[in-house]
């Protein structure tokens, strides 16, 4: 017995040592990259293992769609365009339709064109980044992107947690806006805004009158320093535009300072 005792302890030390590593294999944020050029797939992962995150690469979307039914849920999707078969909107429009996902989606595409940009943040992409990429700077926009979900996700269930509390409603005329349900509705009809669309208008909404460059809507919304990409802030307000206002081409709500940038206009 006495010779035994060593041996279940090693036994334990050993099970607690795998069931540690599986835990912090866990937190490890798990991201799906999904890019037809096996060089870029693999840059993309080696930055992004670097950083601590682990990753799951996809030649194509049907492989990736098959393996969301099966493998466990990514915290975050990085999506090529320009894929054999089926192509990057296709799958974009699938997940957010199809599997009614929410998994945050960056496209990364060497298509810059603002029809591309509008069509992949329609479909409910969160960010659109354009080749050619730092990987330095494309891992710290995942970084901010993760950061951004998991605030919305702990809002969330401190809201659920507490029955009593009742969600923060902002009322501006016919626009409402539920800041826990990350719903938005004028004249009493919700109005389909994506995740990043709503956090733009809630910022803007929550800060009325101060005017915002885009640079500092990049830092405050999507949640990193300015590098070089205005357009996505411009795009993003092009269609909050189309979803609220009675006229977009002379918007109310969302106002534009001619040279400067943004903001909410409550009268």
């Amino acid at each position: 017995m006495l010779f035994l005792l060593p041996f279940f302890n090693i036994k334990f030390i050993i099970k607690t040592r795998d069931r540690l590593m599986q835990e912090n294999n866990n937190l490890n944020p798990y991201i799906y990259i999904i890019e037809d050029e096996e060089a870029i797939s693999k840059l993309i992962s080696l930055y992004l293992s670097k950083s601590g995150m682990t990753s799951a690469i996809f030649s194509n979307a049907e492989d990736a769609l098959d393996s969301l039914k099966a493998d466990k849920r990514p915290d975050l999707i990085i999506l090529d365009l320009n894929l054999p078969k089926m192509n990057g909107f296709d799958f974009l429009e699938k997940l957010k339709k199809e599997q009614n996902s929410s998994i945050p989606v960056m496209i990364v595409s060497a298509r810059d064109a603002d029809e591309d940009i509008i069509q992949g943040l329609g479909f409910g992409a969160d960010e659109f980044v354009t080749k050619p990429f730092s990987p330095s700077v494309l891992v710290a926009r995942v970084k901010a992107n993760l950061r951004k979900w998991e605030e919305i996700e702990t809002s969330k269930e401190e809201v659920a947690s507490v029955g009593a509390v009742m969600p923060q409603v902002l009322q501006f005329g016919d626009l409402t806006l539920d800041t826990y349900k990350y719903d938005a509705k004028v004249c009493g009809k919700s109005t389909a805004v994506t995740m990043k669309e709503f956090e733009l208008l809630k910022f803007l909404a929550t800060n009325k009158g101060r005017v915002f460059s885009r640079e500092e809507l990049l830092e405050n919304v999507w949640g990193y320093e300015y590098f070089g990409d205005v357009r996505t802030v411009d795009v993003t307000v092009r269609r909050i535009r189309e979803k609220i206002e009675q006229n977009p081409s002379v918007p109310e709500l969302l106002a534009t300072k001619r040279g400067i940038g943004y903001y909410f206009n409550v009268g």
